[in-house]
C-alpha cells in the first residue's frame, strides 16, 4: 500500500510502498479516508536520532495522527490522537492524554494515517455518525487539544470576563469556537495574520487584533515564543489563567514574583483526552463548530507541508487518500 514515511532521522519523510499491516488482538484495521497534518509532524521530521529513541520511537514510521476512515463493515470513524493505555493511575482518572505509553503513538514514533490502511486499538476508535471521514481527523487532535485548553480554563473565567486566543491558526480558530459555546466570555482573537483574524471573526471572534493590549480573566496560547508567554502572562488578570499549548519552543526568563497572576493558574499540557475528543465530534455532528479543512491529494504530501510550514492555511491540511 502507499504511505508517506519517515525512513531517516533528521530527514523529510518520503512516499513508500510497504505492507498492508495486520491488525493484533484487540486491534482493528482502518481504511483511511483522510488525513490531517500538524505542525508537530514538521518538528517530527527534524527530530534528532537521541530524542527520538528517548522517547522510544522507531524508525521508520508512518506520519499523521489526525486519522480517520471506515472499518471493514463500512462504518465512518475516527482515531483519537494520543495513545494511551487504558489501565495506568492516569488513564483511569481520565487523564488518558498524559499517559506514559502516549510518548509514542500513531504518527509519532509509531506507523500513522498518512496510508491507505492504519491499526488502533478498539478505544481508540470513535463513530462519526454522519461526519465526512474525510474531513474529520482534525477534529481527534487540533479540535480536541483546543477543547481541552478552554474546558481547563473554563473556571478561571468569571461571567461576562475576557478570553484572549493568542495565534489564531488551526487550533486557535477551533478554541474561539469552544469559548463561545462553553463561557459567556469576550472573545478576542490575537494573529498578526488578516486572513486568519477574518476566520476568526467569521468563527465567532468578538473582536480581533494583531496586538495584546489588554487584562484578561484567562489568555490561551497557540504559539509559545517568548515574546508571547511574556505578552500572555503578564495580560492575565488576578485568578486568572495562562494556558501554554503552542509548541514554538520559548521560556519565561524572568522572577515569578510580580509577574505570575495573583491567585491565578499558569498550566500547560500536550493533546488532549478521549472524553475531549468524543464530545469534539458530538458538537461537530450537532454542527455546533466549523471544522475548515483544505484538501490534498496524497501525491502532494510535500506541498501540503509546505504551506503549513509558511503560516499560508487558515484551515488544516488533509490529504485525501
Amino acid at each position: 500500500m502507499r504511505a508517506y514515511r519517515m525512513t531517516a532521522w533528521g530527514t523529510p519523510g518520503e512516499h513508500v510502498e510497504v505492507a498492508e499491516p495486520t491488525p493484533g488482538p484487540g486491534q482493528v484495521l482502518v481504511r483511511v479516508a483522510g488525513c490531517g497534518l500538524c505542525r508537530s509532524d514538521l518538528t517530527m521530521r527534524q527530530m534528532p536520532r537521541a530524542v527520538g529513541e528517548r522517547l522510544g520511537w522507531r524508525m521508520p514510521f508512518t506520519l499523521g495522527h489526525e486519522t480517520a476512515g471506515w472499518l471493514a463493515d463500512g462504518t465512518p470513524v475516527a482515531l483519537v490522537s494520543p495513545t494511551s493505555c487504558g489501565t495506568c493511575r492516569l488513564c483511569v482518572r481520565g487523564m488518558d492524554n498524559a499517559c506514559p505509553r502516549g510518548l509514542a503513538g500513531r504518527g509519532y514514533g509509531q506507523d500513522g494515517g498518512l496510508a491507505e490502511y492504519v491499526v488502533a486499538d478498539r478505544r481508540a476508535v470513535l463513530p462519526l455518525g454522519e461526519l465526512d471521514p474525510r474531513h474529520a481527523g482534525p477534529l481527534t487532535d487540533a479540535g480536541a487539544t483546543a477543547y481541552h485548553a478552554v474546558r481547563r480554563a473554563r473556571p478561571r473565567i468569571a461571567p461576562g470576563g475576557t478570553a484572549v486566543v493568542l495565534g489564531a491558526g488551526g487550533l486557535g480558530a477551533f478554541a474561539v469556537q469552544f469559548l463561545r459555546i462553553l463561557t459567556g466570555a469576550r472573545v478576542v482573537a490575537v494573529d498578526i495574520s488578516d486572513l486568519r483574524l477574518a476566520y476568526a471573526k467569521s468563527v465567532g471572534a468578538h473582536e480581533v487584533t494583531s496586538s495584546l493590549t489588554e487584562k484578561a480573566d484567562a489568555v490561551l496560547d497557540f504559539v509559545g515564543t517568548d515574546e508571547t508567554i511574556a505578552a500572555g502572562i503578564a495580560a492575565v488578570r488576578p485568578g486568572g489563567a495562562y494556558g501554554l499549548i503552542g509548541s514554538a519552543g520559548g521560556r519565561l526568563d524572568r522572577s515569578w514574583f510580580g509577574v505570575l497572576p495573583r491567585d491565578g493558574e499558569v498550566f500547560t499540557f500536550q493533546g488532549s483526552s478521549i472524553a475531549d475528543a468524543q464530545e469534539v465530534i458530538a458538537l461537530a455532528g450537532a454542527g455546533l463548530i466549523r471544522n475548515q479543512v483544505q484538501e490534498f491529494p496524497f501525491e502532494k504530501v510535500g506541498e501540503a507541508y509546505e504551506q503549513l510550514a509558511a503560516g499560508t492555511l487558515t484551515g488544516r491540511a488533509v490529504v485525501l487518500l
